[in-house]
């Protein structure tokens, strides 16, 4: 690939000092700032969380003027504005280096990915803005995101977003270079201006590189190169379009019509890139099922044998056999429990540790308590897995690596990054379904069939989640304070055939730096493993959003293939009871099930 450098001269590069006055609202949730679009266009609001973000970056005590400022998004509707504006206002605050996706194009697993790998040495990046709002849509109307991703690659702490947030509240001024000439994303290359250097850089080089150390690309392509296997990745016009003909077309050798809605929009082509039943419609219909992942008649027309989905910023995935749905639970399960056939892992003497968020499912506690795992439920949010990632590294504590890490949301990964990393899933798959099929002239062992046996080795863990989205927060909020204010009164309630021998407030303790974290969602534990789960989501663009999760465990084999719907219906209805969602938010019927 090309590569112009190119040098602007006449620039005034004093920083400017900006008035302003605080925007009301701008506290990070768990990943950054989201907000409608809109708002992040009107005048300051933009301006004022970067340079919050900045100053408590200084703070903190992280020299800016040298290393490098990462800058890169999902391609959503207002990122090519942002990314100019940053890069001015990076340059105004002491910023010298500035490492930006090639048309402004970077996944959240790529950003950590560069931020841990790419080098020199004393090049390397102090930190990175991600302009995201993950899986929500894109567009004028539609949602927008930032945040900031510290230098060992994971978002920001609590400790770090807390003080943006102090910052936003009380800014009287922000440093931007008002004569910043606009910076061309189209081209690989590097232009300096005033002793400040902007250098374009792959969006995918990086990344896949570090893919590759991780997984046996030849066998991978030996296994897809079989005349009885197809596949099909659906990027759902997000950010992961360059990233996965990166992967499966340049390196592994397959053609281009494995990648589906590859092509990167800004406001993914009128969907919604969010990789589950719901809105990874077309997907879904081609691996033959529907939007509650039941078979459906397709017909003469072919199935391929292996699919998968990503979000907007391909951090997110979704696994899928011929006419099969694998749940994000079971697949962080299923992986953990083949994790030797991957070299990344296999290397470096097995999986050490897993860990779920809270929500998740329990079918990788069962696989760690076999296997001898160290075992961890975190709160939701990505951050937490970090910490344990970094037990060692950073903390000087014990070293849990190699670490597997996933959450119901269809997130997962490894401590490879410090982000979930969809295309790593995919490979992860991959990896496994090769190590099923080493001889190519047998029948395919296929998704469902590993599946199955994981099962009959496990028992099965019915499971699914109701999002109600777009309620009133108001409402929605003191549903939940009514749940907390009740749990004492619940535990020990006879429902049905259930009794709720626990009802609590999910706290975590961090066992790697001490730190709490409280309300991370109320729960209601049956005295025969069965669990509900409520939780107020934090990162929708507007409204709120009320998850409720449902899980019942199944150790009989002569049960392990009812509808899950059916198998669970019974909890629904005790979930919709507890909650009362009907009086406070005017709804029973939710948006997703997944």
């Amino acid at each position: 690939m090309g590569n112009d450098s190119t040098k602007s001269r006449g620039v005034d590069a004093e920083e400017l000092e900006i008035p302003t006055t605080p925007w009301e609202g701008q506290k990070p949730g768990t990943s950054g700032l989201r907000k409608k679009t809109k708002v992040f266009m009107q005048e300051h609001y933009l301006e004022n969380f970067v340079q919050s973000t900045l100053n408590a970056v200084v703070d903190s005590g992280t020299d800016i003027t040298t290393g490098t400022l990462v800058i890169g998004g999902d391609g959503r509707y207002h990122n090519d504005v942002a990314i100019q504006t940053i890069i001015a206002m990076a340059a105004a605050n002491g910023v010298r280096r500035m490492w930006v996706g090639k048309d402004g194009l970077l996944s959240t697993p790529a950003v950590s990915a560069i931020i841990r790998e790419r080098g020199p040495q004393w090049q390397s990046a102090f930190g990175a803005f991600i302009l995201t709002a993950s899986h929500n849509p894109g567009g004028p109307e539609e949602d927008f995101g930032i945040k900031f991703n510290c230098k060992n690659g994971e978002p920001a702490p609590e400790k770090l977003t807390n003080a943006i947030f102090e910052n936003t509240t009380k800014i009287e001024s922000y440093r931007k270079v008002q004569k910043m000439p606009e910076i061309d994303l189209s081209k690989v290359g590097t232009t300096e201006v005033e002793g400040v250097t902007v250098e374009i850089i792959d969006s995918t080089e990086a990344h896949v590189a570090l893919l590759k150390s991780i997984f046996d690309f030849p066998s991978i392509k030996a296994f897809l190169d079989r005349p009885d296997f197809s596949m099909v990745y659906d990027s759902m016009h997000g950010v992961n379009g360059p990233y996965a003909k990166a992967v499966f077309v340049d390196e592994l050798g397959q053609d281009v019509s494995v990648c589906m809605n590859a092509v990167s929009k800004d406001d993914f082509n009128g969907g919604h890139a969010d990789p589950n039943l719901t809105y990874a419609k077309e997907l879904v219909a081609l691996m033959g099922l529907n939007a509650k992942g039941e078979k459906i008649d397709v017909g003469e027309k072919s199935i391929p044998s292996f699919g998968a989905a990503a979000d907007g910023d391909a951090d997110r995935n979704m696994i899928l056999g011929s006419q099969f749905f694998v749940t994000p639970s079971d697949s962080l399960a299923i992986i953990s429990d083949n994790a030797d056939c991957i070299p990344f892992i296999s290397a470096q003497g097995g999986l050490k540790g897993v860990a779920r968020s809270m929500p998740t499912s329990g079918a990788v506690d069962l696989v760690a308590k076999k296997r001898g795992f160290d075992l961890f439920e975190t709160p939701t949010g990505w951050k937490y897995f970090g910490n344990l990632m970094d037990s060692k590294e950073v903390f000087g504590g014990k070293n849990y690596t190699p670490f597997i890490c996933g959450e119901e949301s269809f997130g997962t990964g490894s401590n490879h990054i410090r982000e979930k990393d969809g295309i790593w899933a995919v490979l992860a798959w991959l990896q496994i379904l090769t190590a099923q099929n080493p001889d190519p002239s047998k029948p395919l062992v296929t998704v469902e069939d590993i599946v199955q046996k994981h099962w009959k080795t496990y028992g099965r863990n019915y499971y699914c989640r109701w999002d109600f989205e777009g309620v009133d927060k108001e409402k929605a909020t003191a549903m939940m304070e009514k749940m907390r204010s009740s749990t004492g009164s619940n535990a020990g309630r006879t429902m049905g055939r259930y009794t709720v021998a626990t009802a609590d407030d999910f706290t975590y303790h961090d066992p790697v730096d001490g730190s709490v974290a409280a309300k991370q969602g109320v729960r209601f534990l049956m005295a025969d493993g069965s669990r509900i789960i409520f939780r107020l989501s934090g990162t929708a663009g507007s409204g709120a959003t009320v998850r409720m999760y449902i899980e019942q465990y199944e150790p009989d084999e002569s049960k392990l293939n009812m509808v899950v719907s059916e198998a669970l219906s019974e909890l629904v209805a005790i979930a919709l009871e507890l909650c009362d969602i009907k009086t406070f938010c005017g709804t029973e019927t939710p948006t997703v099930i997944t």
